[in-house]
C-alpha cells in the first residue's frame, strides 16, 4: 500500500500528464536536432525536478518513501542508459531522419510508460498476494548481474519482436517517411508510414528492459506510486541523454560492472526479504526465517550511489587514459 497522500498522487499525475501533452503536441511539433547545450540544460532540469519531487515526497509522505524514490530513480536511470544502445540501433535500422528522432523518442517513451504502468500494477498485485515471487525476482536479478559481468547481454543487436512482425502482416506500411505523419496516401490508397512501427518498437523494446528494472525497483519499494514515478523521472531525461551520449556509450566501459553490482545487491536483498516473510512449506517448514537481517532503505541508496558513481568515475579515468595514450 502507498504511504503517500491521495491528493499528492493526483496532483503528481495531473502535472505529469500536462507535461507529456505539452512535450508531444507543442514541443514535439517543432522537429530539430538538440544542441549539446540544450541537452545538458534539459538533463539538468530533469535531475533537479527529480530531486525536488523527492523532497516533496519527504514532506508529504515521510523520509522512507523519499529515500525509496531516490534509490529507485537512480537505479532506473542507470539501467535506462542501457536502453540507449538499442535505441541507437533501432533509429539506424529504420533510417529515422535526425530531425525526427527527438519526436520519435518522446512518443516511444510515452508508450513505454503506459505499458510499464500496466506492468507495475500487475507486479504490485502479484507481490501482495504471493510474497514468494521475491525468490523468483531475486534469482532473476542475480542471474542478470552475472550475465552483465560475463558480457552475456545481447544489447549489440536488435531483433524485431513478434508484435511488430505480426503488425507488418496485417497493415499496409510504406518504406518512406512523411514527416511526423503516421498515415500517408499513395495513388489514392492510404498507408501507414514507418513512424508507426518505430513508435511501437521503441515502446515495446523498452518494456523488455523493464523485465530487469521493474523487479529491481520492487526490491527497493513495494509502493506502486513510488515505482511508477521513479520510472517516469528516469525516462524523462532519456531522450536528451540519447543525443548527448550517443557517441560516448561504448566508452562507459565499467557501467555494466556497476549495474551488475546494483542488480546483484538488490537480488540478494529480495531473496532475504522472501526468506524473512517465507510461507513456502519446503523452506523452514513454511515459517519465516527469523535470523535474516533487514536491509535498511538508506543502505540501499548508499550502495547504488557508490556503485554507479564508482563505475562512472572509473570509466572516465579509463577514457582519459586511452585518449592520452592515443595522442602520443
Amino acid at each position: 500500500m502507498s504511504e503517500t497522500p491521495v491528493a499528492f498522487m493526483i496532483a503528481t499525475f495531473v502535472v505529469l500528464i500536462a507535461f507529456f501533452i505539452v512535450d508531444l503536441f507543442v514541443i514535439g511539433r517543432k522537429p530539430h536536432v538538440p544542441s549539446t547545450k540544450e541537452c545538458v540544460q534539459h538533463i539538468a532540469f530533469f535531475v533537479v525536478m527529480a530531486l525536488i519531487f523527492g523532497a516533496l515526497v519527504w514532506t508529504f509522505a515521510g523520509s522512507k518513501p523519499a529515500i525509496e524514490f531516490y534509490s529507485g530513480w537512480l537505479t532506473e536511470y542507470s539501467l535506462s542508459i542501457d536502453n540507449l544502445f538499442v535505441f541507437v540501433i533501432i533509429m539506424s535500422n529504420f533510417a529515422v531522419p535526425k530531425m525526427l528522432q527527438k519526436y520519435v523518442l518522446s512518443v516511444g517513451i510515452t508508450v513505454a510508460l503506459i505499458l510499464r504502468g500496466c506492468f507495475i500494477l500487475v507486479g504490485a498485485a502479484i507481490i501482495q498476494r504471493f510474497t514468494w515471487v521475491f525468490f523468483l525476482f531475486g534469482a532473476f536479478l542475480i542471474v542478470t548481474a552475472i550475465k552483465l559481468v560475463a558480457g552475456g547481454d545481447d544489447d549489440e543487436e536488435y531483433h524485431e519482436n513478434g508484435l511488430i512482425r505480426a503488425l507488418r502482416k496485417v497493415i499496409r506500411i510504406t518504406d518512406e517517411y512523411d514527416g511526423e505523419r503516421l498515415r500517408t496516401e499513395r495513388d489514392g490508397v492510404r498507408y501507414f508510414t514507418p513512424m508507426l512501427i518505430v513508435f511501437l518498437t521503441i515502446g515495446t523494446t523498452d518494456v523488455m528492459f523493464a523485465f530487469d528494472s521493474i523487479p529491481a525497483i520492487f526490491g527497493l519499494t513495494k509502493d506502486p506510486f513510488i515505482v511508477f514515478t521513479s520510472n517516469v523521472f528516469a525516462l524523462l531525461g532519456l531522450q536528451q541523454l540519447y543525443f548527448l551520449l550517443g557517441a560516448l556509450l561504448d566508452k562507459l566501459v565499467y557501467l555494466p560492472v556497476g549495474l551488475a553490482f546494483v542488480l546483484g545487491f538488490i537480488g540478494v536483498k529480495l531473496v532475504m526479504e522472501a526468506l524473512s516473510g517465507n510461507s513456502l512449506p519446503f523452506i523452514n517448514g513454511g515459517r519465516p526465517v527469523e535470523w535474516v537481517p533487514e536491509v535498511p532503505t538508506w543502505l540501499s541508496l548508499v550502495v547504488i550511489v557508490v556503485a554507479i558513481g564508482s563505475a562512472a568515475i572509473a570509466s572516465v579515468v579509463k577514457m582519459k587514459a586511452v585518449e592520452a595514450k592515443q595522442s602520443k
